[in-house]
């Protein structure tokens, strides 16, 4: 197996520390809102590099963090703190918002089929190991204290910028936010450890410090987290590529401070989800979620099939033709999954078996390449073998893309019983009902949701049940 290395920018043989065991680390989400289809692109990739781990036989170990405070609304330490912004925004506890939508980002998980990692650890569990860590450092003469705040010093590095050659001039202060320079520290790409009620009289959980009651800076919390739950030994490191800098380079270089040794050997990286005004956020444009996909008649796992048909190192641009594309590929697979028999009697074609995942593993061992894995469903579907021989190869082949290839196809297929035993109406109510159809298919063509919403919403009060299918809306009383 091969991945690409963000550290060393090439692909490299995949060697862990331990034979045959992974610890493997993904930076979770900052609760202070729902998350958009964006940020779950990465989770989604993440995910089959789990599943295709513990396919091959690997035993991993994965630890998520959940950001419920330390992130301020610039990831350059500047600006209001997220999740107190989320609580005024709501009129609400920053713990309420923290659990509300935590809740809400594994719903959406679960839609998408993205298993829950192993650990997943909320930073306000573990302020005493944020606390030791920050003291270590200390000690070890890589921190130092200014304003009532403590800072990690870059200076005493050999090398700060891993992932990219910077120059510090070019940085900006306040990324994102255009607030003034700190002049706390001592160098600009110096960053806050632990910020003390000095800087932050409003912050609404703070704790007792040996620098003074205050809460953790946002780049210490994936350190400690890792190596309180994985040790000082990491396997892999995952998130999305806005968080090579500075986040994931701010984590090797108070993590390798601390211990003293190399930390981590794979980082993976998961490029942006683009619309076609740039880079989705929850700040501009449309808040997409996978609520408002469903609200909008998309399967979520459509998402996740339109997500894998591009490699996880490249941008995927997003867009509502791009989306129905993928839908309809998805259904069109669907139906002819749907045509297999499963016959008792028919034994499994092992050579088939063996020369199908031969492909499929081939694709996955390339650096994850989801769009090939998705090729050899089709050449599972095309191949000269009997049906029970397919059904056993895309199951099997589901464990890594998690797409509920069966379950779904198993749906479609009771549906459109339905459909043949539902109650004929009489010929102007069926008239009626295909020319709404006609009108709401017209409104999806102009991308007029509302009013597509409308007639579905209306023809759902008169007893119409509606199937969107990859030949158009199907419907039944």
């Amino acid at each position: 197996m091969q991945l690409y290395n963000s550290l060393s920018h090439k692909k490299e043989d995949f060697k862990t520390n331990e034979p045959g065991k992974v610890n493997m680390y993904t930076c979770g989400p900052t609760v202070y809102h729902f998350a958009h289809i964006g940020n779950l692109r990465s989770y989604i990739m993440e995910d089959i590099l789990e599943k295709y781990l513990r396919y091959s036989g690997y035993d991993v170990k994965r630890v998520m963090n959940i950001t419920d405070v330390g992130h301020l609304s610039s990831d350059a330490d500047t600006g209001e703190d997220k999740m107190v912004k989320g609580a005024k925004r709501e009129n609400k506890t920053v713990m309420d918002i923290a659990r509300f939508y935590t809740d809400a980002f594994f719903k959406d998980c679960e839609k998408l089929n993205i298993k829950k990692p192993d650990v997943v650890e909320p930073a306000t569990n573990c302020i005493e190991e944020f606390i030791a860590m920050v003291q270590g450092l200390l000690e070890k003469d890589f921190a130092y204290i200014a304003g009532g705040n403590v800072y990690f010093d870059t200076s005493k590095l050999d090398e700060y910028y891993v992932f990219n050659k910077h120059d510090s001039e070019e940085l900006m202060v306040g990324v994102r936010d255009g607030v003034e320079e700190d002049n706390n520290k001592r160098n600009k790409n110096d960053f806050v450890l632990w910020f003390t009620k000095s800087k932050f009289e409003e912050q609404a959980l703070k704790w007792d410090s040996p620098w003074g009651v205050g809460y953790p800076g946002w780049h210490i919390e994936c350190s400690a987290i890792s190596l309180k739950h994985l040790g000082e030994y990491l396997d892999i490191h995952c998130g999305g590529i806005d968080n090579a800098f500075p986040h994931h380079t701010n984590e090797i270089a108070q993590s390798e401070a601390y211990i003293g040794h190399k930390w981590c050997n794979y980082w993976f990286h998961v490029l942006h989800l683009n619309t076609n005004s740039g880079k989705m956020s929850k700040s501009t444009g449309e808040f997409l979620t996978v609520s408002l996909l469903e609200e909008k008649g998309y399967n979520p796992l459509a998402y996740r099939f339109f997500c894998l048909q591009s490699h996880y190192r490249k941008s995927l641009v997003f867009s509502y033709e791009n989306l129905d594309n993928a839908q309809g590929a998805f259904n069109k697979l669907l139906v002819k999954i749907a045509a297999l028999k499963d016959d008792e009697s028919e034994a499994i074609d092992e050579n088939a078996v063996k020369e199908l995942t031969e492909k499929f593993k081939a694709a996955l061992d390339n650096d994850i390449n989801t769009s090939l894995g998705v090729t050899v469903l089709y050449d599972v579907l095309k191949a000269k073998t009997n049906d029970k021989t397919k059904l056993f190869l895309l199951n099997d082949f589901d464990r890594v893309l998690s797409l509920s290839l069966l379950d779904e196809a198993k749906k479609l297929k009771e549906s459109k019983k339905e459909e043949v035993s539902a109650p004929a109406a009489d010929d102007d109510f069926s008239k009626y009902v295909e020319e709404q159809l006609a009108l709401r298919a017209e409104a999806k063509k102009n991308k007029n949701w509302a009013e597509a919403d409308r007639i579905r919403d209306e023809l759902t009060q008169k007893g119409v049940k509606i199937l969107d299918t990859p030949d158009g809306a199907k419907w039944s009383l």
